[in-house]
């Protein structure tokens, strides 16, 4: 199996969050501000009630320490949708150990993991706001393919919606270091057919 996207400096270490684990993960999530998720800050009563509802650890949900071989724990991995064929991550890292080109080791590790321990999976999604320039960059460099804009899904506190950029790889990607692009142009034939569609005017209910 390829290790082209593998990060060796950094290891997951599975937690328990409604055990051993549950007051450092409340800890790390509570302390740390998210800027580019829904959720920016959250309150330590508001981090206990997740945690204990099992949005950490539940059939399809799985939650790892980032531990990086030097620095040691950097951040959180979470895996959603395990059950799927196409499993989604959420990753976080530290506030103090940003910045710093450790999103692209994190991510890196969180692939290997998947497709080395979840044989059925045969992609591996992530999804970031539009202006996470730094997250986006992360996406390409570790050979995933930016798959989508979902226009207006992102929810602004306070404001408008952003677009919602959705990246992926596939595991044969993965396995042989290639890179599959998408094909974002539609056919002729479709553009033709569409022409007539968008010239009629939209119905008055």
């Amino acid at each position: 199996m390829s290790s082209a996207f593998a990060a060796p400096a950094v290891s997951l270490r599975r937690l328990a969050p409604r055990g051993a684990d549950r007051e450092e993960l409340l800890a790390f999530l509570a302390s740390h501000s998210f800027p580019f998720h829904v959720m920016v800050r959250r309150s330590r009563e508001e981090v206990a009630a997740a945690i204990d509802d099992g949005a950490y650890e539940n059939d399809e949900t799985q939650t790892f320490w980032l531990e990086h071989a030097e620095l040691g724990r950097i951040g959180l991995l979470r895996l959603e949708d395990l059950e799927d064929p196409t499993p989604m991550l959420d990753l976080r890292l530290a506030e103090e150990f940003r910045g710093r080109g450790l999103g692209s080791e994190a991510l890196g590790a969180a692939t290997r993991h998947v497709f080395e321990y979840f044989t059925e999976v045969t992609r591996f999604e992530g999804q970031t706001r539009e202006d996470n320039l730094a997250m986006r960059r992360t996406f390409l460099r570790c050979g995933w393919v930016k798959e989508a804009h979902y226009r207006e899904s992102w929810p602004i506190a306070g404001g408008a919606p952003l677009v919602s950029v959705a990246y992926a790889i596939l595991r044969r990607d993965w396995e042989t270091g290639t890179v599959t692009p998408v094909p974002w142009e539609e056919p002729a034939r479709v553009q033709r057919s569409a022409v007539g569609i968008r010239a009629r005017p939209r119905p008055i209910a």
